[in-house]
C-alpha cells in the first residue's frame, strides 16, 4: 500500500509535530511578550495574526525542514514544501502587511468622521501582516523546532519516494514495517 489510510497517523509524524510546535512556540512567544508588556495573560495571542515572530512562517518552515530532513532536501516533495513556505512568507510580509496599512488608514478616516458626525465606530484589525524581521524570526523558529524534533524523534521516518524519482528504491519501499 502506498498511502496510510488511517488519518489518525498524521498525528504521529515528525512533519505534523514540527509544523504544530513551530506555530505554537511562535504564538507562545507573542503571548509571553504581551505578558511582559502588560502584566496580564492574554490568550487571544494564541490565535492572533501579526507580531513577532511570525507563526505562519514558523509553521511552514517547520514543515518544510522536517520534510527535507526525512525525505531529502533534493526530493520533489521538499521543493513543493519550500515553494509553499516561500509563498506563505511572501504573503505574510507583503499582501497582508499592505492590508494592515490600509486598515490603519481607514481607521484614521473613521475616527475623523466619527468626531464630526454621529457614526458607529467599528475599527478594522490593523495587525494583519508581518515585517521582514518578524517573518525571518518565524522562519528561524520553524527551522530550529524541526531540527530539534528530528534529533529526538523516536520513530524512523516513514518515507515514500515516487517511483519516477531518481531516489526511488523499490526494495526500501516494500521493506517490512513500511506502508
Amino acid at each position: 500500500m502506498i498511502a496510510d489510510p488511517n488519518p489518525i497517523h498524521l498525528f504521529t509524524t515528525l512533519w505534523f509535530w514540527s509544523a504544530f510546535v513551530g506555530w505554537t512556540l511562535a504564538q507562545m512567544i507573542k503571548m509571553t511578550t504581551g505578558l511582559v508588556k502588560t502584566g496580564q495573560v492574554d490568550f487571544r495571542y494564541l490565535l492572533s495574526t501579526g507580531g513577532m515572530p511570525s507563526a505562519h512562517s514558523a509553521m511552514v518552515c517547520g514543515l518544510c525542514t522536517s520534510i527535507g530532513l526525512t525525505e531529502g532536501f533534493d526530493a520533489p516533495i521538499t521543493m513543493l514544501a519550500a515553494g509553499f513556505a516561500a509563498i506563505t512568507m511572501f504573503d505574510a510580509a507583503g499582501v497582508r502587511r499592505a492590508a494592515g496599512h490600509q486598515a490603519k488608514i481607514l481607521n484614521l478616516m473613521l475616527e475623523e468622521l466619527f468626531k464630526q458626525h454621529k457614526l458607529r465606530q467599528n475599527h478594522l484589525k490593523e495587525l494583519l501582516g508581518h515585517t521582514q524581521k518578524e517573518v525571518f524570526a518565524g522562519m528561524l523558529v520553524g527551522i530550529a523546532v524541526a531540527w530539534a524534533l528530528a534529533a529526538y524523534w523516536p520513530h524512523a521516518p516513514r518515507t515514500f519516494r515516487c517511483p519516477a524519482s531518481p531516489h526511488h528504491d523499490p526494495a526500501a519501499a516494500s521493506a517490512p514495517g513500511r506502508p
